[in-house]
C-alpha cells in the first residue's frame, strides 16, 4: 500500500495517490531510544525513541524534526489508546539529487521530486485455516520517503503508525484527513493552523458536499483540493465537542476492519453536522476554534406568554448561544443584559453595548429549520421585533478567530413587550 504527499512550486499540494508496490527496509533497524547518531557520511542516519531517519538535512535540523515528529507521535498515539509497537523508518531528503542513483523506488522518486511524499507498507494477513478467510492484519512494516519541507514528513510517519500499529488506514476521506491533522499538529492547540494556500482555497471555494467527501469509491491521489476538504470534515468532527465523542470509536473500528461507517455512526446526525460543517467552513481562520463555536442542540427554547421571560447565561469566549427564546416572527420583545466581559486577554472591562467601535456588542442572529438570519445588534437593554420565526441566538461581537482569549460571562433575560 501507497500513500504519497506531494506539492507543486510554491502552492501547497496535498495529493496523494494510493497503489500496491511494497518496500522492503534499506538498513537495519537499530535498539529503540538510541541517542541521535551519526552514522555515515553524506545521507546520515539520527535515531530517536520511536523513529529510524535517514537524512541529508543538518544534525540541528534532524534533531528538531525527530522532536517534532516524537511530539506528534505521542498525541495521535494517545488519542488512538495504543502505543507505537515498532520503530518508524524515515528517509527525508531535502536534496534528493544528492543521494545515490536508484537509491529510492521510483514512485518514492516521481513524489519526492515534485516536493511530496510517499509511505510505502507491506502487511500480511491473518487468515483462519478452517475457512480460509481473512480475520485480520498482522506484520505491517512501512518505510516513510519524504521532502524535507512543509510539514510532509509528520502526514507520513500518521500513515506509518496507523499501518503499523493497525495493519490499515481507512478508507480514504477518514487516512487522509487524519493524516492532515497530524501534518498541522501543535501540542495542545486544536486551533486551525493550516497553510495559507490551503485556508484560501478553502475560504473561497464552493464547499464539497459531505456525501462526496466520505464517498466510499473516492482514492488517495486524486487532488490536493479533496484533501484540504477531507481534512476540514476531520478536523470539525475530532474536535467539536458533538461529534469527537463518536469519531474516535468511530476511528478505531476503521482501524480494526470491523465494518463502520461514517453514514453507519453519524447518519442520525447529519442535519446538524452538514449545518455545522458549512458554518464552519464560512467562518474559518487561523485560530477559529470549532470547540468553543460548537451549536447547543440540547437547550430547550420556549415560546412567552404574559409575563413570563427566559434569562440565559452568555460565555465572551462562546460563539453563538441559545438565548432559550422561541419568537414569532413580528412579536415585540423587551431585553436586559447585565454583566461584564472583555475581548482580550486582561482587556478592558465591557458591558453588552460593546467599545466605541461596537467590538464586545451583545448580537444576535435568528435560526429556523438550519437556516440563519443576518445577524442584528442588541446590547444592554432595549425592544427589538424579531424578523422571523425561530431560536434567537446570541453572542459577543468579535472575529471568530479571536475568541479563545475572551473572558466574562452576561445574563441575558427576555420578556414579550407589553
Amino acid at each position: 500500500m501507497m500513500y504519497r504527499h506531494s506539492w507543486i512550486a510554491a502552492l501547497i499540494v496535498c495529493a496523494l495517490t494510493a497503489g500496491t508496490h511494497a518496500a522492503e527496509p534499506k538498513t537495519k533497524t537499530p535498539p529503540r531510544g538510541k541517542k541521535a547518531s551519526i552514522v555515515e557520511d553524506g545521507p546520515r542516519d539520527y535515531t530517536s525513541r520511536n523513529f529510524l531517519l535517514h537524512t541529508d538535512i543538518s544534525a540541528d535540523e534532524a534533531k528538531e524534526l525527530l522532536q517534532r515528529l516524537e511530539t506528534m507521535l505521542t498525541q495521535v498515539s494517545k488519542y488512538w489508546g495504543k502505543p507505537n509497537g515498532q520503530t518508524i523508518e524515515m528517509y527525508v531528503a531535502k536534496d534528493v539529487n544528492s543521494w545515490p542513483a536508484g537509491f529510492f523506488p521510483p514512485e518514492a522518486v516521481d513524489s519526492m521530486t515534485t516536493g511530496g511524499g510517499l509511505t510505502m507498507s507491506q502487511t500480511r494477513a491473518m487468515v483462519n485455516t478452517l475457512t480460509g478467510k481473512k480475520i485480520g492484519n498482522i506484520a505491517a512494516k512501512s518505510i516513510v520517503y519524504a521532502v524535507a519541507d512543509h510539514g510532509t514528513p509528520q502526514h507520513e510517519a500518521v500513515h506509518a503508525y496507523c499501518h503499523q500499529s493497525f495493519g490499515t488506514t481507512g478508507p480514504t476521506w477518514f487516512a487522509e484527513g487524519i493524516a492532515e491533522i497530524g501534518h498541522y499538529w501543535k501540542d495542545k492547540d486544536y486551533s486551525v493552523q493550516i497553510h495559507p494556500e490551503v485556508l484560501k482555497y478553502l475560504q473561497r471555494s464552493e464547499p464539497k458536499p459531505l456525501a462526496e467527501i466520505v464517498d466510499s469509491r473516492e482514492r488517495t491521489g486524486d487532488s490536493w483540493q479533496n484533501y484540504a476538504w477531507r481534512w476540514a470534515l476531520c478536523h470539525m468532527l475530532a474536535y467539536n465537542p458533538n461529534y469527537g465523542d463518536r469519531f474516535r470509536p468511530l476511528g478505531l473500528q476503521i482501524l480494526a476492519e470491523q465494518g463502520a461507517t461514517f453514514q453507519s455512526v453519524y447518519g442520525p446526525m447529519a442535519p446538524e453536522i452538514a449545518f455545522e460543517y458549512r458554518f464552519f467552513l464560512d467562518h474559518m481562520d487561523n485560530g477559529f476554534r470549532v470547540d468553543l463555536c460548537r451549536w447547543d442542540w440540547k437547550t430547550k427554547a420556549v415560546g412567552l406568554r404574559g409575563s413570563a421571560n427566559v434569562q440565559s447565561k452568555i460565555e465572551a469566549a462562546r460563539g453563538w448561544q441559545s438565548s432559550r427564546l422561541l419568537a414569532k416572527e413580528g412579536q415585540m420583545y423587551e431585553f436586559t443584559a447585565t454583566g461584564e466581559w472583555s475581548i482580550e486577554k486582561e482587556g478592558d472591562k465591557l458591558t453588552a453595548d460593546g467599545d466605541a467601535n461596537g467590538k464586545g456588542k451583545l448580537v444576535g442572529v435568528m435560526f429556523d429549520d438550519y437556516k440563519l438570519s443576518d445577524s442584528f445588534p442588541l446590547g444592554t437593554t432595549g425592544r427589538w421585533a424579531t424578523p422571523s420565526d425561530g431560536v434567537l441566538f446570541v453572542r459577543c461581537d468579535d472575529a471568530w478567530n479571536a475568541i479563545a482569549d475572551n473572558t466574562g460571562v452576561i445574563t441575558l433575560k427576555i420578556k414579550a413587550a407589553e
